[in-house]
């Protein structure tokens, strides 16, 4: 067995798209319309899907916008060179939720960003 996917849903899957790709450097594997369920699924990731897990973007053409809750955790990335990879993200017009550093009671080095839709992503620093 081995974790797919992870799906998470979007008020505007060209934004989202763009967010993945261009700012956090993914690649999108595949999308396709689905017109009788008013859906769109697009898949990005840092590898194919074959030997990587990747996400689902899900946009339901009728909805704009999702209220995130309080269930949902983030997402996390594991980087080389946090402080650079925090840097290429600002400059591409992300925004950085938490300035990369150590970790609250440990020893890892981590930042946060946040997604078009405000969802919240994880780098830890990997060396």
């Amino acid at each position: 067995m081995r974790l797919l996917h992870t799906m998470i849903r979007v008020g505007d899957l060209d934004k989202a798209i763009d967010f993945y790709t261009r700012i956090l450097g993914m690649t999108l594997l595949r999308r396709q319309d689905y017109p009788q369920g008013k859906f769109t699924l697009a898949f990005v990731g840092y590898g194919d899907e074959a030997d990587n897990t990747v996400i689902e973007l899900t946009h339901n053409w009728e909805t704009k916008s999702y209220d995130l809750g309080n269930g949902f955790g983030h997402l996390a990335i594991g980087v080389q060179d946090i402080y650079q990879v925090c840097d290429g993200i600002r400059q591409a017009g992300g925004v950085i939720s938490r300035e990369p550093g150590p970790m609250k009671h440990g020893n890892s080095v981590i930042a946060f960003v946040k997604d078009v839709d405000g969802y919240a992503i994880e780098l830890i620093e990997r060396a």
